[in-house]
């Protein structure tokens, strides 16, 4: 167990986190400026955020991340497969299980406490299916 958590956060985990930083910034930044200064439409705003942040998401991980050379258009696909998926799951998950823990609590204190956690569980899962699905290492390669 303790090589697989060396190994799971090595090198690769710590600059996932960075760009995820990176590409969290360049997101809501760009959702932010369009929102307060171009249009309040929040739906277009998000849109920006999601379109922008994995934008640069995809670029930084494919070649700073994890290193992946070539194929290109089959990492494209994984890629918005990835993010769908673990946006399908992180916010279910925590849309489900959050009001039924933690019942007692105000609407708006729920909603922030579940957006919290699906945050953290998209983190989780997007990692998870970035290093070992999208960016794969091939065992020829020297990889997992």
């Amino acid at each position: 167990m303790k090589d697989f958590l060396k190994d799971f956060f090595n090198i690769t985990f710590w600059k996932f986190i960075l760009v995820g930083m990176i590409n969290t910034l360049v997101g809501m930044g760009a959702m932010y400026l369009y929102y307060n200064l171009i249009n309040d439409n929040k739906l277009i705003a998000f849109t920006i955020n999601i379109v922008f942040g994995s934008t640069v998401s995809y670029f930084l991980n494919k070649n700073f991340t994890f290193k992946k050379k070539g194929e290109t258009g089959s990492s494209v696909v994984k890629f918005i497969a990835n993010i769908v998926a673990c946006y399908i799951v992180s916010y279910g998950v925590a849309d489900v299980l959050v009001p039924h823990i933690l019942s007692g609590l105000s609407k708006t204190v729920l909603d922030n406490i579940s957006m919290f956690i699906s945050s953290c569980l998209f983190v989780a899962c997007n990692y998870v299916g970035q290093r070992f699905f999208v960016f794969k290492k091939s065992k020829a390669a020297g990889g997992e």
